[in-house]
This record gives C-alpha cells, structure tokens and sequence, in this order.
C-alpha cells in the first residue's frame, strides 16, 4: 500500500533523513522504532506532507504523493495520530472527532458511533471539554480523531508516551482491534518491546537511516535490537 523509495528530508541545511526505503503493505502493522531524534516522527511528518522531502518518493497504491499539500494526503487515505496526543482542549468530545472529518462530505453520526464503541468512555463524556480526559483518555480521543478521516493508512505516533502501563495495554489492544478491522498500520514507538509484540515486520532507523529490517520474530532475536532496545544485555 505505501513505498518509501530513497526518501530525503531536510530541516534548513541540516539532513534529518537519509535514502529512507520502507514499505507497508495491505492490512499490516509495521513499526519503526529507534532512539530519541533518529527520525521517526519526521517520517511520519514527511509523508503526512508537514515536511517536504528534498528526494526519494513517497507512492500509495503506486500513486505519487510526496510534497503534496497536507489535506489531499489526508483525503488520499492517510491519516496521522500525533505525538502528544493535541486534542483540542476547549473544545468537546464531539467537537474534537468532527474536526478529523474535516475533509469529508455527509453525515457522520455513524462514524462517531463506532469511535464511542472502540473507546466507550469517550461516549459517556461527549459533551464535556477534551481538557477534563486523562492523558490516556485523551490519547483514544487523538485515535478516535484519526480514524474519523476513515483512512486505508493510519499513522500512529508514540501513542504510549506519558501513558501508565495498564493504560498502555488499552491503547494497543484497540491498536490491535483497529487492524483486524482490515485498517493498515504504521507505528513509531519508543516501547520497541509492545511496538514489536504488536507488529508483524518492523525497521529500526538511526540517525535518519534505515539501519535493520525484517518480521518482529526476527528483530527480537536481533543481538542490537535486544541489548538496545530490549534491554537485555548481550
């Protein structure tokens, strides 16, 4: 569904991401895990259209879409779900899920009833102001509000940051529940462990690069990826 080719992307005069290559195919989890400032959130920036690459191309379904203004991505079939959750606080529940259908036509009461059905706490405060949730409240809201844009690609972005562990376990069993509900995936996560029980093939990126690719299974018996990432020792 989505092919990175020798992707390139520059903050000023300073290379943030270097001959980038990755795919993710149809109805599929693929992580992209790494340290702090390795890149992963401007991947997701530079296809999303907030960063434009320098080179390389961004396809789905073979369509050409690197460089291309943010809401025709999104009307393309991508969504993103952003790092640190930005909800809207002064706005309510409702109003928070309306604004991820902004670039749709029609009624869209169906669709904020199967958002309450995946996160049914949303349901029992719809009125209330997105500033009252918890943080893991406001990170189903951010999810909800991704999916509202009803993509074919949706990107998550550390959706476990700041989160307590149960409350992690929430966010990505529903992760889970969304792909078996036919929806593609690509997540960047710092959890490399819950990223890597989640997914079925990952890339790891240092210092803007691609440096190791291949199934979950794989990377977990990776010695790198488990010393670093893992945190088991050699």
């Amino acid at each position: 569904m989505l092919r990175i080719e020798g992707l390139c992307a520059s903050y000023g005069e300073r290379l943030v991401l270097e001959n980038v290559s990755m795919e993710v195919g149809k109805n599929e989890i693929v992580s992209l895990i790494g340290a702090n400032g390795a890149g992963k959130s401007t991947v997701l920036k530079t296809i999303m259209g907030l960063l434009k690459p320098t080179s390389g191309s961004i396809l789905l379904d073979g369509d050409g879409i690197g460089g291309r203004p943010v809401n025709s991505i999104v009307r393309s079939g991508i969504s993103l779900c952003p790092e640190g959750r930005r909800v809207f606080g002064n706005m309510t529940i409702r109003e928070n899920l309306e604004m991820g259908a902004y670039v749709r036509k029609g009624s869209i009461s169906s669709d904020i009833e199967h958002i309450i059905e995946l996160f049914p706490v949303l349901g029992e405060r719809i009125n209330q102001p997105a500033r009252v949730l918890s943080g893991g409240e406001q990170q189903m809201l951010a999810i909800g509000r991704a999916l509202m844009a009803k993509p074919r690609l949706l990107l998550l972005d550390e959706p476990s940051m700041g989160l307590a562990p149960i409350m992690v376990d929430k966010i990505f069993d529903v992760i889970k529940s969304i792909w078996m509900q036919g929806m593609s995936i690509l997540l960047v996560e710092q959890n490399a462990a819950m990223a890597l029980d989640t997914c079925q093939r990952a890339y790891v990126i240092e210092t803007g690069k691609i440096a190791l690719q291949g199934s979950a299974d794989e990377l977990r018996a990776n010695k790198m990826v488990s010393s670093v990432f893992l945190g088991r020792g050699e």
